[in-house]
């Protein structure tokens, strides 16, 4: 009461502006010492719920619902803070006490009926709702989006897609009731990236109608397997298969782990990953098989079987064919870690903003108030050009998913190329607008409880697990080499992975860029368009380049790997700017088209602000300066519109952080 007296008489003395203060608590009257909350002074020009309909794209009563679940259960660790209810992990607990709160996060929500269908059910709808809940769980929390990333598409969908309907009858049922926790074992300490050449070994004997699996070496241990550490039962285990002395490449086979008990089955050996810098809510383990035993039954056999005397069965003959169809539906890891990227720039950028939105740092002329941080152009610099980024890759995510949702076998490579395109862009983009929003909120930002410096560490790994970043941007140069080469082979014309534009005169960017050109969305795609044409252009020339000089398409491929690198970011880039125009073009004319347009000419203004505008000389050193200055102008344009836009991002307070809001009476002395 006497701490509740005290602070109530200090708030007094600073409204009337007593002259006699309790000693040692003199307050000015520096607007930097008040909060207002941004909703009385930020207008919004927009309908923020269509605008969210728009990026959110679907699900939205099943998004909310999902949100409403965790907010109510004290599993999920609400908190008081400023008078606000915030829902977050508490990363201060042990590793072993967040593995634990994630597996009982995990039965709350199976047991309220959140994975129904999930597995036992087909179509565009149960694939659009699964991607709905993925984007909520990596809202709240990495490991928990992570744990039940390997459950339900790495397990369950390499029993979907990898297996026959014997294996759906068995598994997918239990697998989705969460009676079987499931993991996934491909990675091995020597081999991440690098599938084909897993060191696992498992043959055929016929004389029991078995498999046999073993780990040859240390180096075949199977490492970083999610689940495997604690709580998994079985996991898929992707080995070479050796039939006769023949290897016949990379299979996935069934392998229980543990027991009903949890515990560890015979001649197998399980070890913990140990603590890593984020996702200490999943229990990474290592595995090692010693002549472990399965049933042939065991063998996933879409693409391939042994038969029960030992013989090895497939239509496809081709062994790199056959590799490419065995591994081509498991690119929905990659889909959904690109998803989730998406989510935690939204996360962490509609924090900062709103904290710039009402703290304030310098005046400008003596005895005026401070400024407001977004009331900088160096803040507007720094943060709406990532807005725009956020805009331009919540449409990419959309068009993937519905990509993924509707797939057939013949756009199983379209969305093989997109989705390592768009996982390694938007989990870059990801992490550096994780960084500039840390940065941006000053020591505020180190605060665990304030979020955005903590998933810096969290959503790291996405930049190398499911692929590294790098590979995969020289995949998709690979596969567009491959296009190219097919093309002139063939003396047909582009068609696919919107390279159509291959066909048509080449685009010139005009000698002086004005404001209107620069805005103008045919301009934009044709610059982006430009830059992707010649770095192909490019990239084959120098690969065949090299191959004329003696070197093998591998090492030639090697030898330009900065020309695949900066191709496979023109290819997503106008990929991404492509998915952008298509979203605005739904829109009637009025003000949601309008913002959309300027976030959209500053999309399209930072992607040829990159460096390799000039770089490969597309751009004069005076256009470059006129498009630095135009993304200043645009900046300030999108200013009035800022509230509006993140909260467009539809995520509820509770899963933001207290410094988005009354971030003085969280930190107040009363609290302590």
């Amino acid at each position: 009461m006497e701490r509740a007296f005290q602070r109530t008489q200090v708030l007094t003395n600073h409204l009337l502006q007593s002259s006699s203060p309790l000693p040692s608590q003199t307050l000015s009257s520096n607007a930097c010492l008040s909060y207002s909350p941004p909703e009385l002074s930020e207008n919004c020009a927009f309908d923020v719920k269509e605008m969210r309909k728009l990026i959110d794209g679907h699900n939205l009563e099943e998004r909310d619902w999902l949100f409403g679940l965790m907010k109510q259960s004290e599993l999920f660790n609400p908190k008081v803070r400023g008078g606000k209810v915030f829902v977050s992990p508490d990363y201060n607990q042990s590793m072993e006490q967040q593995r634990e709160m994630t597996l009982k996060r995990i039965k709350y929500l199976q047991e309220r009926g959140v994975f129904k269908g999930w597995l036992t059910e087909k179509g565009e709808e149960i694939e659009m709702r699964k991607f709905a809940g993925f984007e909520v769980f990596s809202i709240y929390d990495h490991s928990l989006f992570t744990k039940l990333g390997v459950h339900f598409p790495m397990w369950g969908g390499a029993i979907q897609f990898c297996g026959t309907k014997h294996h759906h009858d068995k598994w997918l049922r239990d697998t989705e009731n969460y009676s079987i926790k499931g993991c996934f074992a491909m990675t091995e300490l020597g081999h991440g990236s690098n599938i084909r050449s897993l060191e696992t070994v498992t043959t055929y004997d016929s004389n029991t109608g078995e498999f046999v699996i073993n780990t040859p070496c240390e180096s075949a241990q199977k490492f970083w397997i999610g689940g495997a550490a604690k709580h998994a039962t079985h996991t898929v285990v992707f080995s070479q298969l050796h039939i006769n002395g023949i290897n016949q490449g990379v299979h996935a086979f069934i392998v229980q782990i543990r027991d009903v008990d949890g515990n560890i089955c015979p001649n197998i050996r399980i070890a913990d990953c140990g603590h890593k810098v984020g996702l200490n809510g999943v229990d990474n383990g290592r595995i090692w098989f010693d002549n472990v035993r399965v049933p042939r039954e065991n063998l996933l056999n879409s693409v391939a079987d042994v038969s029960p005397d030992g013989k090895y069965l497939s239509s496809i003959k081709n062994p790199d064919q056959r590799f490419a169809a065995f591994m081509a539906p498991m690119t929905v890891g990659r889909v959904n870690i690109a998803i989730g990227a998406v989510y935690q720039s939204k996360v962490a950028l509609a924090i900062t903003i709103r904290y710039a939105l009402t703290r304030r740092a310098f005046s400008l002329k003596p005895n005026e108030p401070e400024v407001l941080l977004l009331d900088y152009p160096s803040h507007q610099r720094r943060l709406f050009p990532l807005v725009a980024k956020t805009y331009a890759i919540s449409f990419a995510a959309n068009y993937l998913k519905v990509l993924y949702a509707k797939r057939t076998p013949q756009s199983n490579k379209a969305i093989h190329i997109v989705s390592s395109s768009f996982k390694a862009t938007f989990t870059w983009n990801n992490m550096q607008i994780l960084q500039e929003c840390r940065e941006a909120c000053g020591g505020q930002g180190l605060r665990t409880e304030n979020r955005v410096g903590h998933l810096k560490g969290e959503y790291d790994v996405q930049s190398t697990f499911e692929g590294d970043n790098f590979l995969l941007m020289q995949l998709v140069s690979k596969a567009l080499f491959a296009e190219y080469m097919a093309a002139q082979k063939r003396n047909k014309v582009f068609k696919g992975l919107g390279l159509e534009h291959m066909n048509k005169p080449c685009p010139v960017i005009p000698s002086q860029l004005t404001s209107n050109t620069l805005r103008c969305s045919q301009f934009q795609m044709d610059a982006l368009c430009l830059r992707e044409r010649d770095l192909l252009n490019r990239f084959v020339a120098n690969v065949l380049k090299c191959k004329a000089k003696g070197e093998n398409t591998e090492q030639a491929f090697n030898s330009c790997y900065e020309l695949a690198k900066d191709l496979g970011r023109a290819f997503s880039e106008r990929a991404i700017f492509q998915t952008f125009v298509e979203a605005e073009s739904t829109l009637p004319a009025g003000s949601l088209k309008d913002v959309l347009g300027t976030l959209r000419s500053l999309y399209a203004s930072i992607s040829i602000e990159d460096v390799s505008f000039l770089r490969y000389g597309y751009l004069s050193v005076d256009n470059g300066a006129n498009v630095r200055r135009e993304i200043t102008k645009l900046c300030n344009e999108l200013r009035p519109h800022a509230l509006a836009l993140i909260s467009s991002f539809g995520i509820p307070d509770a899963f933001l952080s207290p410094i988005a809001f009354n971030w003085i009476d969280t930190n107040s002395w009363s609290l302590v």
